[in-house]
């Protein structure tokens, strides 16, 4: 360790050792009394009590709360002393959570300009006058990330109870409030710098995707020869298309058309099952796959298969991904997926990219399609919309330059996501350091210069 940082190191807490001058206390000695939170009523069915703003789990932000569409409840006049949140609270969450997120984040209230509770899934709590409010949070960030709440988490029937008083229990070194004022201002402004440099490879990686479908749509609608003749069509989502293409109904290049099984899943059984979450992008991601005894074998995939999600999810609803293993692979899908069987006339590959193309989704979203009827395509509005058929050949020249473009910037995509996991890694670690004093803070650091000890 460097001179700015701990020396004689003497005391111990759940972070092991602490620097000198660092005091050993519970966590709970520094904290007003820990609330509840009240869900109330909906407004539209109750006219007793008061209108109020409740804070979610959902409405958690890194540490903070996010303010825009706060769900407003009703709530008794009665329930309300105590439980107002200010700018001296912590709300920490004492129910739900799960396998990847443990229940026990905390969140600070101060910045919420409204007139806010929280619900009955979180806890509140008011810091005490020997604390920095914004500490103790980096404080409760780090023993979250470094899983100390799980030692005090009891779950039934699937969800996740933190025992919130035994968590607060936790003994915890706490330094001089100067500290901690230097500890939570250097740690604001680093982390808003990590914030802001995480944000910015964020919107790199929404330009890339963006970059892809411009890349796709054009290649599916008008080819990759830029200087062919082009003919008007004018119908559906396609303006116009290389004057030797055909364009042609979507019911006429598919042979087949299947639900998937519907039967629950077991976890000794031999039939891996896809499902809507495992389609990203035009592809299938084929881990964490739920499995079933029995499947019918012509439910089972074969390469070049199409699954098209007709879930009504905004999000999800028409996009379809493409199954490169093969039969003996034995993998089926669940029934809100549909298979689509690609006939002769068309290279599958080529039109998993069309399916997935920005305008024929739109397309097919604005006409309301969340579902594909089994093995019927005719009196389908989905089976009736427009596709540019262009030459066996050409399609599968288009399919093989999408891959390459396609690949490419996966790669780019993969290389931020790389340097974002590295951000947020060391933000964590950054946060750690400070906290527990392996890092200090000089009088004298200005904020948002990140010191190495």
């Amino acid at each position: 360790m460097s001179g700015t940082e701990a020396s004689a190191i003497h005391q111990s807490s759940s972070f092991g050792n602490a620097p000198n001058g660092w005091r050993i206390d519970r966590i709970r000695d520094h904290l007003g009394r820990i609330v509840g939170g009240e869900w109330g009523e909906d407004p539209a069915e109750s006219d007793e009590g008061t209108e109020i703003a409740v804070v979610r789990v959902a409405d958690i932000r890194g540490l903070e709360v996010v303010e825009q569409n706060l769900t407003i409840r009703r709530v008794k006049e009665s329930k309300l002393p105590g439980r107002i949140i200010g700018e001296r609270t912590l709300l920490m969450e004492k129910s739900g959570g799960g396998e990847q997120n443990p229940v026990g984040r905390s969140v600070l209230g101060r910045k919420l300009k409204v007139r806010a509770i929280c619900s009955n899934f979180m806890a509140k709590f008011d810091c005490g006058p020997s604390v920095t409010p914004v500490f103790i949070a980096y404080l409760l960030d780090a023993l979250y990330n470094c899983g100390i709440n799980t030692a005090h988490i009891q779950q039934t029937t699937g969800i996740q109870n933190l025992r919130v008083f035994d968590y607060l229990n936790t003994k915890v070194a706490i330094p001089p409030h100067a500290e901690q004022e230097r500890i939570a201002s250097y740690l604001d402004a680093s982390c808003a710098a990590i914030g802001a440099a995480v944000a910015a490879k964020r919107r790199q990686i929404d330009t890339l995707a963006s970059v892809r479908e411009r890349i796709i749509e054009s290649a599916v609608i008008q080819g990759v020869n830029a200087k062919v003749p082009m003919r008007h069509i004018g119908e559906d989502w396609i303006a116009e298309v290389p004057a030797h293409w055909g364009v042609l109904r979507i019911k006429r290049v598919v042979s087949r058309i299947d639900y998937g099984i519907s039967e629950s899943t077991e976890e000794e059984g031999r039939y891996p099952v896809l499902k809507m979450g495992h389609i990203d992008r035009g592809e299938l991601n084929l881990s964490d796959l739920d499995f079933v005894d029995e499947v019918s074998d012509d439910l089972l995939l074969e390469t070049g298969d199409l699954l098209y999600n007709r879930t009504n999810s905004p999000d999800q609803v028409g996009k379809a991904a493409i199954f490169r293993g093969k039969k003996a692979d034995g993998i089926t899908f669940a029934s809100y997926l549909v298979r689509l069987r690609a006939n002769h006339r068309i290279d599958p590959y080529f039109l998993n990219y069309l399916i997935n193309a920005r305008g024929f989704l739109s397309f097919a979203r604005r006409l309301a399609i969340p579902s594909v009827q089994q093995s019927n395509l005719n009196s389908t509005r989905y089976g009736r919309m427009l596709i540019p058929l262009p030459p066996i050949g050409e399609q599968k020249a288009i399919r093989q330059l999408l891959d390459a473009k396609t690949a490419d910037l996966a790669s780019v995509v993969a290389g931020i996501e790389a340097q974002i996991t590295t951000l947020l890694a060391y933000r964590k670690s950054l946060i750690h350091e400070c906290i527990t004093g392996q890092r200090r803070v000089p009088e004298t650091a200005p904020n948002g210069i990140l010191v190495h000890g």
